[in-house]
């Protein structure tokens, strides 16, 4: 047990939910899907990552931070962040309170399968502009009803 008496596996765990998306402040990794696994042995910790996409810019300093947060949790005294390329990553890992986050926090829509999702701001149809966004997971639709222009986080 820690200071707060959580087993380590809990805490570390805890401290790998509290690592936000770099893109996304407020909105954890965990929530958007990346966490793959995590193994605590004898004050060793193994974290397994999926990315958004490969070439993701962030990938470095997500694991950067991770590390650190994982290396401030009570009994830990060596963390190994990898990622992983299986499974690879989909919209349907995120969370529940992943998908709020987006649409409330930044009006990103995230599609699950084929069928295009409503507008986070209206509610309204949208039609896809761009299979090209801002990274590779995302694309560009616009809005029908509020005429709006909006991402769409996709797999």
């Amino acid at each position: 047990m820690n200071a707060l008496g959580l087993d380590i596996e809990a805490a570390v765990l805890t401290a790998v939910t509290s690592v936000d998306d770099p893109e996304y402040p407020g909105v954890s990794i965990v929530d958007l899907g990346l966490l793959e696994h995590v193994e605590v042995r004898n004050g060793i910790v193994g974290i397994g990552l999926i990315p958004t996409f490969s070439g993701c810019p962030a990938l470095a300093m997500i694991a950067a931070d991770v590390e650190t947060a994982v290396l401030a949790v009570d009994g830990v005294d060596e963390v190994s962040v990898s990622w992983l390329y299986s499974p690879a990553w989909s919209p349907e890992r995120l969370s529940q309170r992943g998908k709020e986050a987006l649409k409330d926090k930044f009006t990103v829509a995230v599609q699950i399968g084929t069928r295009t999702p409503d507008c986070p701001l209206c509610g309204g149809p949208m039609v896809e502009q761009s299979l090209f966004g801002p990274s590779r997971c995302r694309s560009v639709h616009r809005c029908d009803a509020c005429t709006e222009t909006v991402e769409v986080m996709r797999g």
